[in-house]
């Protein structure tokens, strides 16, 4: 199965959670470069779960989308729960959804990263009405473009789990 099928698949899964709820979730996508939002977009009907979301590639991006005050991030680091728990709530919360999904990592690929976290490693984080749910990744690999397929099939994994228990 191809990276594209399988995250349609895991989208597809997803989507019937959601929409059994009846609930919306809201995504901001980080070292993913967007594939959370593109998969979930690869799903028919994507309006009734899919509120919409962002991509958060720089300090700009994630000043704008999340409209936090800087202080809020005083002492965090990306690649972190508490990072991407705090963004998590933000777009959840600006884009009035019921679930907010962020997902911050390292893709590798290039000599230094802002945050100082190793190449392979993300962090996704949900929250919304059932609680509020982290999953770290480490792949170990500096590979970029699978370290992105990885991190999204890890965001998409954890919203579908969340919402299976919650």
């Amino acid at each position: 199965m191809s990276e594209l099928e399988q995250s349609h698949k895991q989208a597809l899964d997803v989507a019937r959670l959601l929409r059994a709820r009846g609930e919306k979730l809201a995504v901001a996508d980080g070292a993913t470069g967007g594939l959370i939002a593109a998969s979930l977009l690869t799903v028919s009907g994507a309006l009734d779960f899919f509120v919409g979301g962002g991509v958060v590639y720089s300090f700009r991006a994630r000043d704008v989308l999340f409209d936090l005050p800087r202080v809020a991030y005083k002492g965090m680091r990306g690649a972190t729960e508490d990072y991407a728990l705090l963004q998590a709530r933000a777009i959840r919360d600006n884009f009035g959804a019921d679930w907010g999904l962020a997902e911050s990592g390292s893709v590798g690929g290039s000599s230094n990263h802002p945050t100082g976290a190793a190449a392979g490693r993300s962090v996704a984080a949900l929250v919304g009405p059932g609680g509020e749910f982290t999953a770290v990744l480490e792949t170990h690999s500096d590979d970029r473009i699978a370290n992105m397929h990885a991190f999204a099939g890890n965001a998409l994994n954890l919203v579908f789990r969340s919402l299976a228990k919650a």
